[in-house]
């Protein structure tokens, strides 16, 4: 139940730290809106952020933006509803590189303001203090720069169509301050609307619920309204602009793309109803009304981003042959793991992808059988070795919560990791008790931040039946220690066993599976990944001419030909290496092959450094800065 209650109480009560209070510890305000409280404990402080939530913080913003493709940037009004204690004086926001134009209360008296100093580390940007002088919602006219780096803006030469061009966004995880001033944290849930003005013909989708058809305002230019009526961290505001179309894949779902690449996409996306169904069968209601997707230009770098009522997809899943949408699956679970119950800081991240990715799993299952599961659940363990063989039990990155402030060690923890530990757990006390448990872990917990010790504490209090089964579970090793605790479950070895035969008939006589072409994805990877090493040309050379690797149109697949390929020095493959770093910005596919061509000294280097400069004005932010690190930036050094 909601209830009306007064400012102060709404604040004492959304800074109340881990205890909730209601239907997942949400209040309404006076004017309705939904409140999500705001945790105090000391492992929930976001160092990432400059807001002081306990004194004042947002819960709604409106935004009110043109997008200039001329230009490259993004401009206009961003109101701010503020809760502030009653003697808060000011609310800090975080920015990074926006121009402030004005500041002033919602009956347009101006405010006093003052942006801080940028701090450069891990992207933090700079403090926006605004004097509140009573005011309980505040006016910023701002732009955002060219560079933000939450945008990239694409010409028409980079889209599929090549007749327009092309903008989206990825927040995740502290991005979306380059371009709209708020309180960027996970932990500051928000509601928000936004009118977005954009040039014919071009559509513009959000991670909202479009209100209405485009309205005609002039100049050759129309504007598209957005409601998200259920607060959510700020980082899943997102937004996308193009050439476009849609296509209804079910009755509330359904995919946008280019034009030239829809036909192809809405039929990969064709399960996700099943998917849909099966996920509310496992763990409850879907919250969000529609779920709708976008396949957008390959420059993105992600897999997916589970931006609510709009998920983003790269075409690099694309495969023909649905082999690789168990990325819908997992884009969809968020709608649960993630966008419900969110990680309060970036060091729990785990909470979002770790139970996102055994959830994946679960509606995997359902939709394609055991088989298909147990096989993307040991590619998974097998993710999990391989770090640890390479980092170390013992690193302190490779525990599931960190405080932020080590050095990642790859996906393979939070992701792999964290579905191994939900696994085990399932395992041990049985999966009918674990699911009710997870269910009302959802239940108890949505729409709010959580953190590592609150998931540690309910799965003691409201799973284990004694603590002596809590210590069996081994709760604290695997979510506060590193390495791997000793009760992990570990994949069926049946799983594979059919690829694993074939692998070692490979490696001690070279005898090509001759069954290949008719495996599963996951059987081809599991042998692509497992195969020696060490290759000669000629190797290599039967090796393509009898799996067809170099054609294969599973970009999974023709990732681990391209990595084994160039480890070896394969000449031949380096023109198709090329041509797809060129056409894919997915950061899983492109930073592994700038290193692997990297760390063949004198033979890679001028290969890398060569292509490096064609591909990199073409790939995002995010994917720039990890090759950056490894290559250098063109003409440097």
């Amino acid at each position: 139940m909601f209830r009306t209650v007064t400012a102060a109480a709404i604040l004492a009560l959304a800074t109340a730290g881990c205890t909730t209070t209601g239907e997942g510890g949400m209040s309404a305000g006076t004017d309705g809106a939904m409140v999500s409280p705001i945790l105090t404990s000391p492992e929930a402080v976001d160092e990432l952020t400059y807001a002081r939530p306990q004194e004042a913080r947002v819960t709604h913003v409106a935004l009110d933006l043109a997008l200039d493709f001329d230009a490259q940037r993004v401009g206009g009004i961003a109101v701010l509803d503020v809760l502030a204690a009653p003697n808060a004086r000011e609310i800090v926001l975080d920015t990074n590189g926006l121009r402030i134009e004005r500041v002033t209360d919602g009956a347009g008296r101006a405010l006093a303001y003052e942006v801080g100093a940028n701090v450069e580390e891990a992207g933090k940007g700079a403090p926006l203090t605004i004097q509140l002088d009573g005011a309980r919602q505040v006016k910023i006219e701002y732009s955002a720069p060219a560079n933000a780096a939450a945008l990239q803006w694409l010409s028409p030469e980079q889209t599929r169509g090549g007749e327009h061009p092309f903008l989206f966004s990825q927040g995740q995880a502290i991005l979306n301050r380059t371009w709209i001033p708020t309180q960027d944290s996970p932990g500051i849930r928000q509601t928000w609307e936004a009118r977005i003005t954009a040039p014919k013909p071009l559509d513009v989708v959000m991670s909202g619920v479009r209100q209405g058809e485009p309205v005609d305002v002039g100049n050759d230019r129309r504007a598209f309204t957005f409601v998200m009526d259920k607060p959510v961290p700020p980082y899943l505001i997102a937004l996308a602009a193009g050439d476009i179309d849609f296509r209804a894949v079910g009755p509330r779902s359904g995919v946008w793309a280019e034009p030239s690449v829809l036909d192809r996409a809405a039929r990969e996306v064709g399960d996700t109803e099943q998917m849909i169904a099966a996920a509310e069968k496992l763990y409850g209601d879907y919250r969000w009304g529609r779920y709708d997707m976008i396949v957008l230009p390959p420059s993105f770098p992600y897999g997916g981003m589970e931006n609510p009522v709009m998920t983003f997809l790269t075409p690099t899943f694309i495969a023909g042959d649905r082999s690789n949408n168990g990325l819908v699956a997992h884009e969809l679970a968020h709608s649960w793991s993630g966008n419900l119950v969110t990680n309060a800081v970036w060091g729990d991240g785990w909470l979002n992808e770790g139970v996102t990715s055994y959830f994946e799993n679960r509606i995997v299952e359902e939709v394609y059988g055991k088989k298909r599961a147990d096989q993307e659940a040991a590619l998974s363990y097998a993710n999990i070795i391989e770090t640890l063989d390479e980092v170390g039990r013992d690193a302190p990155g490779t525990a599931l919560h960190t405080d932020g402030s080590g050095e990642l060690v790859g996906s393979a923890i939070a992701y792999d990791k964290g579905a191994y530990f939900m696994r085990t757990v399932e395992r041990m006390v049985g999966r009918e008790r674990f699911d009710a448990w997870l269910r009302q872990w959802f239940d108890s917990h949505a729409l709010e931040p959580a953190t590592s010790q609150m998931i540690f504490e309910d799965m003691r209090t409201n799973l284990a039946r004694s603590p002596e089964e809590a210590e069996r579970l081994m709760l604290r090793e695997w979510i506060f220690e590193p390495g791997l605790p000793s009760n992990v479950v570990k994949p069926d070895p049946a799983a594979f066993a059919e690829v694993d035969a074939a692998v070692a008939a490979y490696a001690s006589g070279g005898t090509v599976p001759k069954g290949y072409a008719d495996w599963t994805s996951a059987e081809k990877q599991r042998f692509l990944d497992n195969i020696p090493k060490q290759r000669s040309a000629q190797q290599l050379a039967a090796l393509d001419r009898a799996l067809s690797l170099s054609r294969t149109g599973n970009n999974e697949e023709l990732f681990l030909w391209l990595e084994l390929a160039l480890a070896n020095r394969y000449q031949p493959v380096v023109p198709q290496a090329e041509t797809f770093l060129a056409e894919v910005g997915r950061a899983k596919f492109v930073r592994p092959l700038f290193q692997v061509l990297w760390d063949q000294g004198e033979w890679g280097h001028p290969i890398a450094t060569r292509i490096y400069a064609k591909t990199r004005p073409g790939y995002h932010a995010v994917t720039r800065s990890g090759v950056d690190r490894i290559v250098g930036r063109p003409g440097e050094g």
